[in-house]
């Protein structure tokens, strides 16, 4: 209980150290893998106009409650839901609900993480030159399936973020997404700057950003709503225990508003970042999860300066799980 309390409770150094860190929770693989891959499924405009109402509409509100709820407590989920409510209230258990979601998230992030780790090593060697396209959709499916490999790659991910953690609000999180952060939105520049140059950049802002309510399905429509959650960290707890280390008195419209701003941003400039690289290369945008695991790398492997590129993309990736 003593650690609960607010004197003992560290703080974010800053408004923006706050920011940055919360950007940081909610941009991840859920922008730069998961949002384009989901994206090219559903057929792209439509299905992205629906998920920016999502984001607006429901996922914006959800982030504002869930920071008010921690910066008001100054605890944790269960301790934040507890103070809320009643002695014996089942509230009490969406705290409980949003840790263990947090956990279930980790489990198979910190994998995906370990695959972006892995495909860093392998551009660092000299990226998917001269191989197969078959070669390296062999590539994926070998770490898909080698336990042993996706061990070691999730050990590396899990010890690189537990000392992060380690380092506490201000030595940890919030010094390494004011490193993080800068240099993701640097990289994503990079790329895009490269994609707008590819022969694909107008087919892909065409995919992206026309309407095309034949390629949508109502299930679609259920991602899309879905996807708003995950990307904005909602419904784990992660945004309570970010808010419960606000001062009471620090505005967090504003802030919720840059977050979300910044997260949909990411997202966009991701697809336009890929798409550009498939569609010049004849490539099927509906590739499911191994659209930047198979798809990009084949692409990487046929263009000039590839092995660069690859590297670039991948250290992009690792950074964003980080």
């Amino acid at each position: 209980d003593e650690l609960n309390t607010t004197s003992a409770r560290g703080q974010w150094g800053s408004r923006w150290g706050f920011i940055l860190a919360s950007a940081g929770c909610a941009i991840g693989l859920g922008n730069i893998w998961k949002f384009p891959y989901i994206t090219g499924e559903n057929g792209g405009g439509l299905f992205v106009l629906i998920y920016l109402a999502c984001i607006a509409l429901i996922g914006l509100p959800i982030m504002l409650a869930e920071v008010l709820l921690g910066r008001a407590t100054q605890k944790s989920p269960v301790g934040a839901y507890r103070d809320f409510s009643t002695k014996g209230s089942p509230w009490v258990i969406s705290g409980w609900i949003g840790v263990l979601a947090g956990f279930v998230i980790l489990s198979y992030y910190s994998v995906v993480a370990g695959w972006a780790l892995h495909y860093t090593w392998l551009s660092l060697q000299g990226g998917f030159a001269g191989m197969s396209a078959e070669a390296i959709g062999d590539t994926f499916g070998v770490a898909f399936a080698d336990g042993n490999q996706n061990l070691g790659w999730h050990t590396t991910f899990m010890v690189m973020t537990i000392a992060i953690v380690l380092g506490g609000v201000r030595g940890g999180v919030e010094r390494i997404a004011r490193i993080l952060m800068p240099l993701l939105f640097v990289m994503l520049v990079i790329l895009l700057v490269r994609a707008i140059g590819s022969e694909g950049f107008s087919e892909a802002f065409s995919f992206v950003f026309s309407p095309d309510a034949s390629k949508l399905t109502r299930a679609g429509v259920l991602e899309a709503l879905g996807h708003s959650f995950f990307t904005l960290s909602l419904g784990m707890g992660a945004m309570i225990t970010y808010g419960s280390y606000l001062k009471k008195k620090e505005d967090i419209v504003s802030a919720s508003v840059i977050i979300s701003i910044l997260d949909t941003v990411i997202a966009l400039v991701a697809c336009m970042v890929l798409f550009p690289i498939i569609f010049s290369y004849g490539m099927e945008p509906a590739a499911g999860p191994g659209l930047v695991f198979v798809s990009l790398p084949i692409a990487f492997s046929q263009m000039a300066g590839g092995a660069i590129w690859a590297t670039l993309f991948f250290a992009l990736l690792v950074f964003a799980a980080l």
